[in-house]
């Protein structure tokens, strides 16, 4: 029961965190989201879905910040 109250609770306060960021920060932000479950789905396949993540979202950062300033 615990769980289904927390669980909007977080993420109502995560989602709100992003009222105030600018194009290139949201951009950022969702690169680096989409990048880490991309990595820890590709890196659960070789076994180390761990560095996938770490991996795939410091990618998807570095691509959603690059597009950010593009626009």
């Amino acid at each position: 029961m615990r769980k289904i109250l927390v669980l909007p609770v977080i993420a109502a306060l995560t989602l709100g965190g992003c009222a105030n960021m600018n194009e290139t920060q949201r951009s950022t932000a969702t690169g680096a989201a989409i990048g880490a479950v991309g990595g820890a789905a590709l890196g659960s396949l070789s076994g180390n879905a761990g560095w996938g993540a770490l991996i795939g979202a410091g990618t998807g950062a570095a691509g959603g910040y690059f597009v950010g300033r593009s626009r």
